[in-house]
């Protein structure tokens, strides 16, 4: 009989009914409450200990994004690395073991298409899982805690764009495989190779960092604290087109696999070229309530009025605690801040410990329009007033708008009965009832 609906619709009702008969996604959707708990929980009496410590003028020590938000959606990141892999991987792999594939190629639509529904389903299947981090701002709220709206919005973004990674790669390695316990290995491998790629960023440095800047653990933890940066975004969405694109090209059982993958290396050849090409994008939107990724607006506008290129030589060690705090702190808020800045590192060894006799070691040496300066400072007032200094230019004072914090010291009340109670409870009714009605 034939289906009233497009072949489109139906085939994205059709994986709405396979993704929801899958144990993996009610296993995954069950899970991620007491996930989401443990960090809720865990963050709200640190939170109302910190609150309680410092009192009303707290500051940037009680800001909800870092104390509440962050902590508690980082559960969304282990879910997507180790509970949303094998949920794709059945959703996608899942045609081919049972034979369904055969039935669904009798339809004529692009194997773009077939993927595209696919990815949809289980983007949705992603989203439902969103509801946990839902009761937590409800909770949250009804302990009468402050919400900021863009910065929450950011971070659930932030963590979108990494379970659309994660649903590509996944997706790819299934349809590029005969198993579904291949294709998890295959996953997990690339998520540890990434995990690798971080750890020599932090040893090494040098193009390790440079690369490690794009991996998804950095995408979420900029995201978590509240910054968009165009880069990011554009090669977040590169890598899932790219992925997704990957999964359809082997989705085609009458291609040749030399066909196939002669057809896959263009495409990455393709996505490296637009990745390279991303980098070089500018633009970033801070949307954190208390500005902790910018300088103050005062300063900011005066380093709009800087043209000369600045090049700044640092001589710290990768390993070297206040480099990785200037770098994460003064010049990234000074690269979004200034158009033309130039950072080189100089160090003999990863960890410095036997350069701290060394004249030079530790010294930052700023070059602007050829005009120098040396500098040990590495807080950002510190190098902020260097470079202002070199330039000449005195900053408007700033109008009091210094954020103080929104300190409060309650207890998470009824959290663990909706995270560990009622949540389990729920999802498994339901997907026993759902469960039985498609038997």
């Amino acid at each position: 009989m034939r289906s009233r609906s497009g072949p489109f619709v139906w085939l994205v009702r059709k994986e709405w009914r396979e993704l929801t008969a899958s144990r993996a996604w009610w296993a995954l959707l069950a899970l991620t409450g007491p996930l989401v708990g443990v960090s809720f929980i865990a963050a709200v009496n640190s939170y109302a200990e910190v609150s309680a410590g410092a009192g009303s003028g707290c500051g940037f020590v009680c800001n909800p994004l870092d104390g509440i938000w962050a902590p508690t959606f980082s559960a969304y990141e282990l879910a997507a690395i180790f509970l949303l892999p094998f949920v794709a991987i059945r959703l996608v792999g899942g045609d081919r073991q049972t034979g369904a594939l055969t039935i669904e190629l009798q339809r004529p639509m692009s194997p773009f298409a077939r993927m595209g529904a696919k990815a949809l389903v289980l983007l949705a299947g992603w989203l439902v899982t969103g509801l946990a981090g839902l009761c937590a701002a409800g909770l949250w709220l009804a302990y009468g805690g402050s919400a900021y709206a863009p910065e929450i919005a950011v971070v659930a973004v932030g963590h979108l764009l990494n379970a659309g990674i994660t649903i590509s790669l996944a997706a790819a390695a299934a349809s590029m495989t005969d198993h579904p316990s291949t294709a998890a290995i295959a996953t997990l491998a690339v998520t540890v190779g990434l995990w690798i790629v971080d750890f020599a960023a932090a040893i090494h440095g040098g193009v390790w960092t440079t690369v490690a800047a794009y991996t998804p653990s950095a995408l979420v933890a900029a995201f978590q604290h509240g910054l968009v940066q165009v880069d990011v975004v554009l090669i977040a969405l590169t890598i899932i087109a790219t992925g997704l694109a990957v999964a359809a090209l082997w989705m085609r059982p009458g291609v040749p696999v030399a066909g196939r993958a002669r057809d896959s290396l263009a495409l990455a050849a393709v996505a490296a070229v637009v990745v390279f090409g991303a980098t070089q994008a500018r633009g970033s939107w801070d949307a954190s309530e208390s500005r902790r990724n910018s300088f103050p607006e005062g300063d900011e506008q005066a380093l709009e009025q800087v043209r000369a290129p600045l090049t700044v030589e640092v001589h710290l060690a990768p390993a070297d605690p206040r480099r990785q705090e200037l770098d994460h702190q003064a010049l990234a808020k000074l690269k979004r801040a200034m158009p033309h800045v130039r950072v080189f590192y100089v160090s003999r060894t990863s960890t410095g410990l036997f350069e701290e006799a060394d004249p030079g070691y530790g010294e930052i040496r700023y070059d602007l329009g050829g005009r120098h300066v040396m500098s040990r400072v590495i807080t950002d007032e510190g190098v902020m007033e260097t470079v202002l200094g070199l330039a000449g230019i005195t900053p408007a004072a700033d109008a009091d708008d210094e954020f103080h914090g929104h300190p409060l010291a309650v207890r998470p009340v009824a959290a663990s009965w909706v995270f560990y109670g009622l949540w389990p409870t729920v999802v498994v009714g339901a997907g026993v009832l759902v469960l039985r009605r498609q038997v």
